[in-house]
């Protein structure tokens, strides 16, 4: 194997949240120890460092394996074939931002399974149920429309015993709705995550894909292959993320005194000021765009409440 010269990689991956699990380079010793299935995939890339090779979408699915039981000790994590197998680093990223939005300007983060989080399009991975409830012992509501997804989120909730008294999976019946039928009368969550469907369409996914993998492969690819897997729910929908992230926005007029935050990733940057000026019409109280930094990528979440500050004080005094 002719190797090119040695590449230099700096320890630590500020980039991502300080408290993050995934600062440091993946340690395949360590994770090969918590899931010996992942040696198969493990082999020394073009520089001489170990790694899998991430065109393989069964190796991205045994890596995911060996992180989620190593750092999150996860007992149980199968999903389906060509459902989205997420990307654990910039998942967890969301998560501890969602933690330092519900910090606020007080000391502390507030842990434990009294505070709640509603995950939309929670998806066969169950994923930020899995990393909330771990790093901070929240529990969850997980909504999907598509019934595979929902009965594979079950499934892993079902076979961690953490997650089994802290995470309800629930069928969302309508594809055009999103708290609506999932939140139950007077029952209140401190916030809710979403990691919309990004494309317009699938020809805009497959672009992206294609894309994605000339950057890991340094070439062009022949055909689009989604080594992150993902169906046509998770990927696109009519309107793309734009008009995703609007319809909830407004739909969340009516569960106002039922959150305290809601938020959503927003993938593109342009789709922000379109999206601020819906916040201005539905007269939400406090919007925010938080950034996060991701190898290359800079992704963000929007977070907005309809509670006055008097209100949030109330709220954090009664349920905190």
């Amino acid at each position: 194997m002719n190797l090119q010269k040695k590449k230099e990689h700096p320890k630590v991956k500020s980039q991502l949240h300080p408290r993050s699990q995934h600062r440091q380079r993946y340690n395949f010793n360590a994770l090969i120890k918590s899931a010996p299935e992942l040696a198969t995939f493990v082999a020394p890339n073009k520089y001489g460092d170990e790694s899998v090779d991430f065109f393989n979408p069964k190796a991205v699915l045994a890596l995911n394996k060996a992180l989620l039981k190593h750092h999150y000790g996860v007992e149980f994590w199968e999903i389906p074939e060509h459902y989205l197998c997420p990307p654990i680093p910039g998942r967890a990223d969301y998560i501890h931002n969602i933690a330092d939005l519900l910090k606020g300007n007080g000391s502390e983060i507030p842990k434990g399974n009294h505070i709640k989080g509603l995950d939309i399009g929670v998806g066969a991975s169950c994923i930020y149920p899995i990393i909330g409830n771990y790093e901070y012992g929240w529990s969850f509501i997980g909504s999907d429309t598509n019934e595979t997804a929902i009965a594979s989120a079950k499934a892993i909730e079902q076979g961690n015993s953490k997650l089994k008294s802290n995470v309800e999976i629930r069928r969302q019946e309508q594809s055009n709705a999103f708290f609506r039928d999932i939140l139950k009368p007077e029952e209140k969550v401190d916030f809710t995550m979403c990691n919309p469907p990004f494309h317009a369409s699938l020809k805009d996914a497959e672009k992206a894909s294609l894309k994605k993998l000339k950057n890991l492969k340094g070439r062009r690819p022949s055909k689009a292959v989604l080594n992150f897997g993902g169906q046509q729910n998770e990927l696109w929908t009519k309107g793309g993320e734009a008009r995703f992230v609007k319809d909830m926005i407004y739909e969340s007029r009516h569960f106002s005194e039922q959150c305290f935050w809601f938020t959503s990733l927003i993938s593109k940057e342009t789709t922000l000021k379109p999206t601020y000026k819906i916040f201005e019409k539905v007269k939400a109280k406090e919007v925010k765009t938080i950034t996060m930094g991701q190898g290359q990528k800079i992704s963000r979440f929007i977070a907005w409440t309809f509670l006055s500050e008097q209100e949030q004080k109330a709220w954090i005094s009664k349920r905190w």
